[in-house]
């Protein structure tokens, strides 16, 4: 922000003029939606990344008002700009606006110690397009970043480099896209415990060391396979049953056909509910696609909520699937009293 107030002065003002000129946008010409505005925020409703965002966008005002606070307490980093301090020489939209630029050169580094994994490539987003499963990566190599490519190039032919293991939710928010083959996709299911319960302690255990539930795409059957363990803890109340748990390796619960009916039912709905969040079906949004003059953020975000639609319904379709294998579909479900709670 200081260097760009410099103008032509500035050495840096050919790379700056070029992060305006891209204002943050990735490879389909659309900025990240930390800088969309609440109508448009809208066509994410139903999606987690709206939280992600809002969440994302609440740090970035903290840092913001904390800018003062660094100028008065370290000016010697600010001594080539002697300017006012920060938040009177630069409002808020101007600070999160440079924000998203800098983000979005941001990118993921290979065979590096972990606090070296990221780095900042000024021109990335102007000249690479990012996917999820391309073997050209980006590499340190004696402090400089180095594009290695999998395969011989010609002049003018684009190139495609591994933007790292992301969820399509981070890729929207650092880089504007959303990657349709991404085998990092996923989901989280977040399952809490009735804090009500008579065994919450000992069933607490169980869940902190098995940690939390991601469902990948591609692997929503393994997925709900996994859940299953954990929601039948919400159906155990014998103390005696819960020692057993307790006692080994993993959640496991004894199951009853009543118990089983009860968890995928549990299960089956939670989907639906989450389904039913978003404002448009599958379909709509294969139509809405299909429109070669849709607004490109609506586009982008419409991707989005696809494909988090398609790992929801594989979810549903696979217990659905368990609901039909059950030997006997006269039982009724358990009552549940302290059955987890699912969000």
């Amino acid at each position: 922000m200081y260097e760009k107030k410099q103008g032509k002065k500035s050495f840096w003002y050919p790379y700056i003029r070029e992060l305006d000129r891209q204002r943050g946008r990735g490879q389909l010409a659309v900025e990240s939606p930390l800088l969309w505005s609440e109508e448009e925020l809208a066509y994410l409703t139903g999606s987690p990344t709206t939280a992600e965002v809002l969440e994302r966008a609440e740090g970035i005002k903290r840092e913001y008002n904390e800018l003062d606070t660094v100028w008065f307490m370290a000016g010697s980093l600010f001594q080539q700009y002697p300017y006012d301090i920060p938040t009177e020489a630069f409002p808020f939209e101007i600070f999160k606006q440079a924000f998203v630029a800098v983000q979005s050169c941001v990118v993921h580094l290979q065979k590096v110690p972990l606090a070296q994994r990221f780095a900042l490539v000024p021109l990335g987003p102007p000249l690479l397009a990012y996917r999820s499963n391309c073997k050209a990566m980006l590499s340190a190599v004696n402090g400089a970043v180095e594009l290695v490519v999998d395969r011989a190039c010609k002049a003018g032919e684009p190139i495609v480099v591994w933007c790292g293991p992301q969820p399509n939710s981070k890729l929207l928010i650092n880089y504007g896209f959303v990657d349709d083959d991404n085998s990092y996709d996923r989901l989280v299911v977040e399952a809490a415990l009735n804090t009500e319960d008579p065994q919450y302690q000992d069933k607490r255990l169980v869940v902190q060391r098995n940690g939390k539930l991601s469902v990948y795409a591609g692997k929503e059957k393994e997925a709900v396979s996994d859940m299953l363990p954990y929601l039948r803890l919400g159906y155990v109340s014998d103390p005696s049953e819960m020692q057993s748990v307790l006692s080994s390796q993993g959640p496991v619960c004894p199951v009853s056909p009543c118990m089983e009916r009860a968890v995928l039912d549990q299960l089956a709905d939670y989907f639906n509910r989450r389904l039913a969040g978003y404002l448009t079906t599958l379909n709509e949004d294969e139509s809405l696609l299909s429109d070669p003059n849709l607004n490109p953020r609506r586009r982008v975000a419409t991707e989005l909520v696809r494909l988090e639609k398609k790992i929801l319904h594989a979810c549903l379709q696979a217990t659905t699937e368990l609901i039909d294998e059950l030997p006997d579909h006269t039982v009724s479900p358990c009552p549940a009293p302290y059955a987890l709670l699912l969000k």
